[in-house]
């Protein structure tokens, strides 16, 4: 099943809907094709719900295609209004494009630049969009979109039938991205776009006003929105969202988002994420549970930070659960030696510190025995943390419950 693009795409579970799959995947066999994924930059990094699509560039690469990154300096003034209950924040020009400096870094991290007939192709849609005649792109492109048709597309239609405010700013985004594709399409010859599943009805729009613009034939491939067995959202933890960016979430954080991945989401998740072979996976399904959330954490983290902080990971989450050592690459907090010379109140330093939502919650984990210090259970909510809770390397170790565990450290 991994002998083309399509197939492969299909058993990772990558597949949602395709404009015309048959006359794809003889295009796809015939000759090797660029395809486009389109990121809009409204943060200073990714985070794992846009790890799919990145997979899907990956996977791209590997059959002999070429990916093109389109990075929406335009679109992001805009914002898209796909799955979003209100508009979208704007975000200064020179925000927008330090996100798109940064997010670039992640694609040079997952993708190969080596080859010239490979490698990803950047492109920023603020180099068409900013310069367009508002007349002359309603005349030219605004005839071929009817509002009948836009207001029948998820994006607009849901939050329509909510209530809930969309602006035209937002209206426009469709005609935007499909605008986007057609420019790929003239000066990239891009014979594919692909996307989540709520980008559907923008993908179709483009596809469609190619073949009225220019009657040229291309291609929509949607991947399925991912949520956890558990029914939350991929790429959301209670402590926020997961970066592909060591500088907002640690490599030993990301490891643990993988390693504590549901069990019934695992062997789903070595297919999407991992560069695992299907007929080994197919090998490892019968393996012990708790052994494939390592190899699934391992391979994840090894692809965005490096095989040795993987290993590292693994040392440091084995030194803590199994033998109850601190490790060496817990998430840490620093502490100024001046402000411990009269203590710190340990419900001030777990909510200020972010490890506890707030006081109130310090006060039940306490009760219910679910913090230690130094492997030891807190039973005093009025505990001063002093300098003498710390060892001689200057380190103390906070666990909560058997998952979360902070190192703090005196500087």
């Amino acid at each position: 099943m991994e002998n083309s693009f399509l197939s492969e795409f299909k058993e990772r579970e990558y597949f949602n809907q395709c404009t015309n799959s048959k006359e794809l995947e003889l295009l796809m066999n015939k000759k090797k094709i660029k395809a486009y994924i389109g990121f809009d930059c409204t943060a200073s990094s990714l985070h794992v719900g846009s790890l799919l699509q990145i997979m899907c560039l990956r996977l791209l690469q590997k059959h002999g295609h070429q990916p093109i990154v389109l990075l929406g300096g335009g679109t992001t003034k805009i914002g898209d209004p796909s799955g979003k209950e209100e508009t979208r924040k704007i975000l200064s020009e020179k925000q927008i494009e330090k996100n798109i400096k940064n997010i670039q870094k992640v694609f040079k991290i997952y993708l190969k630049t080596s080859n010239p007939k490979l490698k990803p192709i950047f492109v920023n849609n603020h180099k068409w969009l900013g310069k367009l005649n508002y007349i002359k792109f309603l005349r030219e492109i605004g005839k071929h979109f009817t509002i009948n048709k836009m207001l029948s597309f998820d994006s607009v239609k849901l939050r329509l039938d909510r209530e809930q405010s969309l602006s035209y700013m937002e209206f426009n985004y469709m005609i935007l991205q499909a605008y986007d594709f057609l420019e790929l399409n003239k000066t990239k010859n891009c014979l594919m776009q692909i996307g989540g599943s709520d980008q559907w009805g923008n993908i179709v729009n483009g596809v469609e006003l190619i073949k009225r613009h220019s009657s040229n034939q291309v291609f929509g491939l949607t991947t399925p929105l991912i949520t956890l067995a558990s029914g939350a959202k991929m790429g959301k933890t209670e402590k926020g969202a997961v970066w592909l960016d060591d500088k907002f979430l640690s490599s030993y954080d990301y490891w643990q988002f993988w390693r504590n991945t549901d069990d019934r989401d695992v062997i789903k998740f070595i297919k999407m994420f991992t560069d695992l072979k299907l007929n080994k996976i197919e090998e490892l399904k019968n393996e012990n549970i708790n052994k494939l959330k390592i190899i699934l954490a391992n391979e994840a983290t090894s692809m965005l930070h490096g095989k040795s902080a993987a290993i590292k990971a693994e040392k440091t989450a084995k030194e803590t659960f199994e033998s109850g050592g601190s490790g060496t690459d817990l998430p840490e907090i620093k502490i100024r030696k001046n402000d411990l010379e009269h203590g710190i109140k340990i419900l001030d330093l777990l909510s200020a510190n972010k490890i506890m939502s707030s006081k109130s919650e310090a006060r039940r984990a306490i009760k219910s025995n679910a913090l230690k210090i130094n492997n030891e259970i807190l039973t005093e909510e009025n505990k001063l943390i002093q300098l003498s809770d710390f060892n001689n390397e200057k380190v103390l170790k906070i666990s909560f419950g058997k998952k979360k565990h902070y190192l703090l450290k005196i500087i």
